[in-house]
């Protein structure tokens, strides 16, 4: 554990607490991932999503067809449009999801000290002592006293819709198990998981293949979140996927951690992913409620000293259904941030909640009061020993332009990128302005046709706690002569202008590349 609190260490007066915040035009700098789904899908409802604070659109595959996921998307462009908002989007993957099937959509009732079979005959109906699971091998993973647990949607925890079972006999490929609470499972569709067993079945299933090669292929994905990710080879063989499919080459893979053995085998995950989502909804199942907060603290360390975005997960369950949420949920949002998290990922909460836009709205305020009292002076003081001597050139140049916009207190650090990985490696160290990337497109050629890259670059931006985006006029290269540059530089400072990041008189740091060498310089706005 790293004992060092990241909160500050001066004492807060409480009358500076009951202030109400001032409006910002980069309310917070951690971004929203939100779920699109039913109550979220209309132009309307997601151009106010957009407006509320989401940055990445999640698309998840567990439930509904390609069809009404390319309705949502299409509605999501519109809202791009009218709100005038960078988005996006995120495909996640179904992956070994054990799930029971309930054709009839029936309600059935669980009661407590029962037994139930699970079968994966799934051509029989679904009743209080026989739910039919879409998985032949579960009397070969599990043994008498394992623990199962059946959920709706996601695991909420609720246990009038989630059940806990003990495996009390295996009668070929049957399983029996102790119903251990009372419940009433309803719909369609429900979630099965082992707690701490290993599945067999592969984590980019042929259906995840098929669903990335036609929708995600069709419509340029910026992120994949590969579920139930375990081991390294898993981001290895996604990445090799992906490679094959034209501009999905340059797709992100997301590493979802959702059980024991993805935590297990981390470090080798992390080295591997783009970046990581720490899914406590399984994770809730699998590990010990009272050990969650410690994997927790940890992944995000190491997420970013590595200069990886990591997602946090299942925040705000109860605005599903209601229009505030707990104490405790506020607390928990305000602590992954100051643990380090980049980004909340909102399921259920958008997906099919009441509250799509005030939950967005919630979790953005949440997130901007803990920003203000993160302790950046001893992360930075971690982060630079941690990377140790000697820096790389690039890592060298981040930590520096950081350092000297704190010194200055300038209000807002440019930088000129064109891959977003110098941007990226700036917000690494988490400065307390905003980053202003300024992606600079490339000519590139498949020999049929010339088209330029940097939107893509761009948007994955978005993910990226503290980093905001813009992409340049692509007659401007990103590494040209200083008249060019200096007519970059002025769009950018027009645009933290017209936002309100940059008043005048006030300092910027720009960080860029000229010829073959790399300069921070320091400007001082006039009127």
């Amino acid at each position: 554990m790293h004992s060092n609190s990241l909160f500050l260490e001066e004492p807060i007066r409480m009358a500076s607490v009951l202030e109400p915040s001032k409006p910002s035009f980069f309310p917070a700098m951690t971004k929203i991932v939100g779920t699109l789904g039913p109550r979220s899908r209309s132009v309307e409802i997601i151009s106010s999503c957009l407006k509320a604070g989401m940055s990445v659109a999640r698309f998840d595959f567990s439930w509904g067809d390609a069809a009404f996921h390319q309705e949502t998307l299409e509605n999501l462009k519109l809202a791009i449009k009218t709100s005038k908002k960078l988005c996006a989007v995120m495909l996640d993957t179904i992956g070994p999801e054990l799930q029971v099937v309930n054709k009839a959509e029936n309600p059935i009732s669980l009661q407590e000290n029962s037994l139930v079979v699970l079968t994966p005959d799934q051509d029989k109906e679904a009743t209080s002592s026989l739910l039919p699971i879409n998985f032949h091998g579960l009397s070969k993973a599990v043994k008498k006293g394992d623990t199962i647990f059946i959920g709706k949607y996601l695991f909420t925890g609720s246990e009038t819709t989630s059940v806990w079972l003990e495996v009390t006999d295996i009668n070929g490929e049957e399983v029996v198990c102790l119903i251990k609470n009372s419940a009433t499972l309803g719909g369609s569709l429900y979630t099965l998981h082992v707690s701490q067993n290993r599945i067999d079945l592969p984590t980019l299933t042929d259906e995840d293949k098929k669903v990335i090669g036609t929708w995600g292929a069709r419509n340029n994905i910026d992120f994949l979140s590969l579920s139930y990710t375990r081991y390294a080879e898993d981001i290895r063989h996604a990445r090799d996927f992906l490679s094959k499919l034209g501009d999905l080459q340059k797709t992100q893979i997301f590493a979802k951690i959702e059980n024991v053995e993805g935590l297990q085998h981390f470090d080798e995950i992390l080295k591997e992913a783009d970046g990581i989502i720490f899914a406590r909804g399984n994770l809730g199942v699998d590990l010990p409620p009272e050990k969650v907060f410690l994997y927790q603290k940890s992944v995000l360390y190491k997420c970013n000293m590595a200069g990886k975005p990591a997602v946090v997960t299942r925040v705000v369950d109860s605005m599903t259904d209601n229009l505030r949420p707990t104490r405790a949920e506020a607390t928990d949002v305000a602590n992954a941030v100051l643990d380090g998290t980049d980004a909340i990922l909102l399921g259920a909460e958008t997906l099919r909640g009441m509250y799509p836009v005030e939950t967005i709205t919630t979790v953005r305020k949440i997130c901007a009061e803990a920003e203000k009292v993160f302790n950046q002076d001893l992360y930075f003081k971690k982060t630079i020993k941690y990377i140790g001597e000697p820096m790389s050139h690039l890592e060298s140049i981040a930590s520096s332009a950081v350092r000297a916009a704190i010194k200055v207190k300038a209000s807002v650090i440019i930088c000129f990128t064109s891959s977003g990985r110098a941007a990226r490696l700036i917000a690494k160290y988490r400065p307390t302005m905003p980053v202003l990337s300024v992606v600079i497109p490339r000519l590139k050629s498949n020999q049929l046709q010339w088209t330029f890259t940097g939107a893509c670059e761009a948007r994955q931006s978005l993910i990226v706690r503290g980093l905001f985006p813009t992409l340049a006029d692509p007659r401007h290269p990103a590494e040209s002569k200083n008249a060019t540059n200096e007519s970059i530089l002025k769009v950018a400072l027009d645009h933290g202008k017209a936002s309100g990041v940059i008043k005048p008189h006030d300092r910027v740091v720009v960080c860029q590349k000229m010829s073959d060498a790399s300069v921070v310089k320091i400007i001082e706005l006039e009127d």
